[in-house]
């Protein structure tokens, strides 16, 4: 999931417009031109498209923070360094933040977005990156907050996604959120059946019939002095 399809969606779910998109940005002490704004907007196979890049990403929501909640400091907040790139556990954390979401919030929205999951797994995406409960939020679940998140915000409009109109529990998800299962032993697989052909040969992993009413062949004479 690109940072473009996060920032349209957030703006969505939050009714910005242009100009409270650009205040946004100059919160962050980042000044934000109108053009440039429009081209990160786009999608990929729009003509004008550029790639919302990951620091521009992390400027509108440490400036929607301060829009929210107010600034901690007279001084803009930190930028991203050169090569850093923001996660999508960082994007949902400065979501929270913004919104001021409890644990409570941040599951209903999941609900709404078609995800069910429990407090246990929802705090793994908070852990620090080398806490061993740490999970990595996957693009999937992102958008499924954000679906929430629009649907919570904007009831009565339609949400700009209805690939999921149907509850899920995606097990793929879900198997990303659980522990490593460790892997079964070689000799607990099964083995494929084997078939019987009418002759009473036997058909082996390979399909070739193994005739065991087939002749043998005649021991080698000894050659007489």
């Amino acid at each position: 999931m690109n940072h473009n399809d996060v920032l349209r969606r957030v703006r969505f779910a939050l009714r910005i417009d242009d100009t409270a998109a650009i205040n946004i940005f100059k919160l962050a002490g980042y000044k934000m031109d109108i053009e440039y704004l429009k081209a990160n907007m786009r999608k990929e196979e729009e003509p004008g498209y550029l790639p919302c890049r990951d620091s521009v990403m992390a400027m509108f929501l440490d400036g929607l923070i301060i829009k929210m909640r107010g600034a901690r400091s007279d001084t803009p907040p930190p930028q991203l360094a050169k090569g850093e790139f923001l996660s999508n556990n960082e994007i949902l954390r400065k979501l929270r933040i913004a919104l001021s979401f409890r644990d409570d919030d941040m599951l209903e929205v999941m609900k709404l977005g078609n995800f069910n999951m429990s407090k246990g797994e929802m705090s793994a995406f908070f852990r620090k990156p080398d806490h061993r409960n740490f999970k990595p939020c996957g693009d999937q679940v992102l958008r499924y907050f954000l679906l929430g998140l629009a649907r919570k915000l904007r009831p009565d409009v339609a949400s700009p996604v209805t690939d999921n109109g149907a509850p899920v529990n995606s097990p793929a998800i879900k198997k990303s959120l659980k522990k490593k299962v460790k892997p079964k032993r070689p000799g607990a697989t099964s083995k494929p059946d084997e078939k019987r052909t009418k002759s009473g040969g036997r058909i082996s992993v390979w399909h070739k019939a193994d005739d065991s009413k087939k002749a043998k062949r005649p021991a080698k004479r000894r050659e007489q002095d």
